[in-house]
């Protein structure tokens, strides 16, 4: 193995001395030639799993042609990946940007606009307890994230917390100044939390009594990951405003913001992003959709969501452990006990990528075409270690 200077990287998370150097599907390796099969996908970044050829021949083909003319000029890609969207979605306009926290700043920074423009200056952001939108002071200020609270003081101001699936909480935090409710559909980092499609109905009826924009946080939910294209397609009502991020990308820095022609209200110099829309990344988002808005793709991610849940309650059964949580590949396994960081720890020496969004759950984010026996690769691993640890008892 390489001596690697460590020490130059700023140490900001714990992270496993070792170091990927290849990724092929649902595959990674280290430069000691150790192989892992990877659930985490780079937080469901990697739609297509590592490495695609579909990706990797689309960014060897635009860079060879335009890496970028800035975005004072038009370029040929993000015309038609934005095209593609809108075709897609319901609704009417495309800024791309570069991560999902960027993204959901730039949804704040346009909900706002909207409120000076049409609600008499309103700018308070509904948002939820337990939620995540990235690490920028904005973001991190509409996020419900605990951890957050002490960090980086004084917070961006603005923003209401309600409670996830209780919409009297929302109700009762709405007044002259709110402009926007804002939410995943389901939450992430708080341990795969979903609202409900009724829920959701009933945020999008009390939006639009109250005037207000619907602000839908599809980073992590978007791009086919719950089986449908976007996560409201599930719930029969759309959003103003959707943000896209992690897996529009397949594995680069790409993320997008869409409106309504009504909610898009930005005027010349309001947004704007040295590398936003850049051929290159769009040319990858291009290679991605085309791929994933396939028919027969979203009906399998449907139908391999079913079956890693199905295989998790078995696993939960046999140890005694709680329920399953999510939709599609994104879900969530309750451990009722705090075990979940030292399962990671030993799935990772085993060869096996799991994440702990919290101490007491697993998080499982697999590449949208991963295979039924890389499930029950995963599956034998995770259940090795249960028995193995004798974290709780067999009943079956």
């Amino acid at each position: 193995m390489t001596t690697h200077p460590y020490d130059a990287l700023m140490d900001i998370t714990a992270r496993p001395k070792a170091v990927f150097v290849r990724g092929a599907g649902s595959y990674l390796w280290d430069d000691g030639r150790k192989r892992y099969l990877d659930f985490v996908q780079g937080w469901a970044v990697n739609c297509l799993g590592h490495s695609p050829p579909t990706i990797a021949d689309a960014l060897a083909a635009q860079a060879k042609r335009l890496l970028t003319p800035s975005p004072a000029f038009y370029n040929e890609p993000s015309l038609k990946l934005a095209q593609a969207l809108v075709e897609n979605s319901a609704f009417d306009q495309v800024f791309f940007a570069n991560s999902g926290a960027e993204a959901n700043e730039g949804a704040i920074k346009l909900a706002r606009k909207y409120g000076s423009l049409h609600k008499g200056g309103a700018f308070e952001i509904i948002s939820f307890e337990g939620g995540f939108h990235g690490r920028t002071l904005a973001t991190m200020s509409a996020s419900g994230k605990k951890a957050f609270e002490p960090l980086f003081e004084p917070k961006v101001a603005g923003f209401k917390k309600a409670k996830l699936n209780d919409i009297a909480s929302v109700e009762k935090l709405i007044n002259a100044n709110t402009v926007a409710v804002m939410l995943e559909p389901i939450q992430g980092e708080s341990g795969v939390w979903p609202a409900t499609d009724r829920f959701l109905q009933q945020l999008r009826a009390l939006t639009e009594a109250h005037g207000l924009l619907l602000i839908f946080d599809e980073i992590q939910t978007g791009m086919g990951r719950t089986g449908k294209l976007f996560h409201y397609e599930h719930t029969g009502i759309a959003p103003d405003i959707m943000t896209l991020g992690k897996g529009i990308g397949g594995g680069v820095p790409l993320a997008a913001l869409l409106a309504t022609e009504r909610a898009s209200c930005f005027e010349h110099g309001d947004q704007g992003g040295t590398f936003n829309g850049n051929p290159i990344m769009c040319a990858a988002g291009l290679a991605v959709l085309e791929e994933v808005n396939k028919p027969d793709f979203l009906k399998a991610v449907t139908e391999t969501g079913l079956l890693l849940e199905s295989e998790l309650q078995k696993v939960s059964a046999r140890h005694g452990l709680g329920g399953v949580r999510g939709r599609g590949l994104l879900l969530a396994l309750d451990l009722k006990l705090p075990i979940a960081p030292g399962i990671v720890a030993q799935a990772f020496e085993a060869g096996v990528l799991l994440n702990a969004p919290q101490v007491d759950s697993l998080r499982f984010m697999p590449a949208l075409n991963v295979t039924k026996s890389e499930i029950a690769e995963m599956i034998d691993c995770l259940d090795a270690i249960l028995t193995k640890a004798g974290a709780a008892r067999r009943v079956a």
